[in-house]
């Protein structure tokens, strides 16, 4: 799993370098804690909120991050879980309308 990739896909692309300069790679991403983004320079409590919850979501098995053999398949899937939970359908809605169908209906 790339790491900055994964930073990137959240918006949150500034913290690369910082990632970079702590040796962050997709094992130790999957340990980190809030005091370890504290301590790697994430100021911003939004932010860190953001990164905890996708490093749960890492954690529960939307990524295997630990298998680096099937990365590309993992990060596809996971772009596939960031889908939106409702699926588009097609519907067709078809209207006749009868003559003196008013008095058909009584």
């Amino acid at each position: 799993m790339d790491v900055m990739a994964w930073l990137c896909s959240l918006g949150l692309g500034q913290y690369e370098q910082a990632f970079r300069e702590h040796d962050i790679d997709a094992e130790v991403l999957m340990d980190l804690t809030a005091e370890d983004l504290i301590g790697i320079g994430v100021a911003s409590i939004g932010h860190r909120r953001k990164l905890l919850a996708a490093i749960a979501a890492l954690r529960d098995g939307s990524i295997s991050a630990r298998t680096p053999a099937n990365a590309a398949s993992a990060a596809i899937s996971w772009k596939a879980s960031l889908a939106p939970e409702a699926e588009r359908r097609q519907l067709t809605v078809m209207f006749v309308d009868l003559v003196d169908s008013t008095a058909l209906a009584a």
